[in-house]
C-alpha cells in the first residue's frame, strides 16, 4: 500500500516518553541542519491514537522542524501496533 503524506500541526503530535529517550541531541543538531540545507523533506510516522496523532517514527526530524520554528510537518499516517 502506498502511503499518502499529510500536513500536520506539530502541537497535534504526542511524543510518548519512550521516544523522548530516543532523542539524541547531537542527531538532533545534524537533522535540523539536513532540513535547512538540503530540505530533508522525508515525512514522519504518526498513528491516530485518543484524538491525537502519536509518534511512530522521526523523533528527530519532528524535534529539528519544532526547534527551527516549523509548525507543520510532512506526516505518513500509519496504523501501528501498540508495544
Amino acid at each position: 500500500m502506498l502511503l499518502k503524506s499529510v500536513v500536520l500541526k506539530i502541537e497535534d503530535i504526542y511524543v510518548p516518553a519512550a521516544r523522548r529517550k530516543e532523542l539524541d541531541p547531537n542527531k538532533l543538531e545534524d537533522v535540523a541542519e539536513q532540513i535547512l540545507e538540503e530540505h530533508d523533506d522525508r515525512p514522519i510516522q504518526v498513528r491516530k491514537g485518543d484524538g491525537r496523532y502519536v509518534l511512530v517514527k522521526g523523533i528527530h526530524r519532528l524535534e529539528a522542524h519544532r526547534a527551527l520554528g516549523s509548525t507543520t510537518i510532512e506526516s505518513y499516517i500509519v496504523s501501528a501496533v501498540q508495544h
